[in-house]
């Protein structure tokens, strides 16, 4: 009996060509599993390893990890820090500074991650995440630090976490 194999191939699009149809997708009542790309997430979200499911956004609040378009054509995937009526603030949970967008241009909610190209879902709303939540924006003023640690010695000796 002859086995039929699939091949796949990877095919990679620059954000501001995919991410409009993955907004198009999600705005049509689709789940959209996207591979994430850049650090600014990190230490536990990394670059072209772990993957986020995105629903479209009901309800956003302090704390949530959205995809939101922050200028035309360049989107961001960062926690919510502040809310003040219509302008949201975002930090990404690897980073120091800020970006800002209004309440229209959050474009997607992440429900959960697969981490480590494992099959089983962190949902953000589980108790794993809620913990690291809870931890990691109360170090906020050591973050820099803890992240140079990481970047500088954790790393290099023992690869990403």
């Amino acid at each position: 009996m002859q086995k039929d194999y699939l091949n796949t191939t990877e095919v990679q699009f620059a954000n501001a060509d995919l991410l409009p149809e993955v907004v198009t997708l999600l705005n049509e009542g689709h789940t959209v599993t996207l591979r994430l790309r850049g650090f600014s997430m990190r230490p536990f979200l990394e670059d072209n390893r772990d993957k986020a499911l995105l629903i479209k956004p009901s309800t956003i609040n302090v704390g949530d990890p959205v995809l939101c378009e922050i200028a035309p054509l360049h989107f961001v995937l960062h926690r919510i820090i502040k809310i003040d009526g219509e302008d949201i603030t975002l930090r990404g949970d690897g980073n120091i500074g800020v970006e800002h967008c209004k309440r229209e241009n959050v474009l997607g909610a992440v429900i959960g991650f697969y981490r480590k190209n494992r099959k089983r879902l962190d949902r953000t709303d589980g108790w794993k995440w809620r913990l690291y939540s809870y931890v990691w924006t109360r170090l906020f003023p050591l973050r820099r630090y803890i992240l140079g640690i990481y970047r500088r010695l954790w790393i290099p000796l023992f690869g990403t976490i």
